[in-house]
């Protein structure tokens, strides 16, 4: 279902949801950042989304890097907390959501790479490689974040 981002725009669409959602800033032994490219919009970004009613934030982490690549993942640390309500993202059945998104740390423990219907496709980069890729402010802020590796993010 595609979907548009809007950050800091005052033409952008009035949210009618709130969604708990977690993405996972996966590292190989390589030191490189596990990035899909989103079927959604196109974009770069870290696997991730929406927490279910059964789990908690680490696990929807887990589970939505599996579901996106195919790899499966350890927890080891927080990114940071991005609940800035300047962005809201819009999708085509009507819903207009406010995302409060805790990103986690976690390292690479098996799995075979494999595309779901929401990715183009998935790669591992190197820090050197990030700054040409498309993807939305919010989410460069995540990925800076994460490779930075300071203390957790707190907005």
């Amino acid at each position: 279902m595609p979907r548009t981002e809007y950050y800091d725009d005052p033409a952008a669409p009035t949210p009618n949801s709130l969604v708990a959602a977690a993405s996972a800033a996966v590292f190989d032994g390589a030191g490189r950042l596990l990035l899909q490219r989103r079927t959604d919009n196109g974009l770069w970004a870290m696997p991730g989304g929406a927490m279910e009613m059964t789990e908690s934030l680490p696990q929807a982490a887990v589970r939505e890097v599996r579901e996106e690549t195919g790899y499966d993942v350890e927890i080891t640390g927080l990114v940071g907390t991005y609940t800035d309500a300047r962005h809201v993202i819009a999708y085509s059945d009507g819903e207009v959501r406010r995302q409060f998104n805790v990103c986690f740390r976690a390292v690479l423990l098996g799995g075979d790479l494999q595309v779901s219907s929401e990715s183009h496709e998935a790669r591992w980069f190197a820090p050197e490689e990030l700054e040409g890729l498309a993807m939305h402010h919010t989410q460069r802020l995540r990925v800076a974040h994460a490779v930075r590796a300071g203390p957790p993010h707190a907005g």
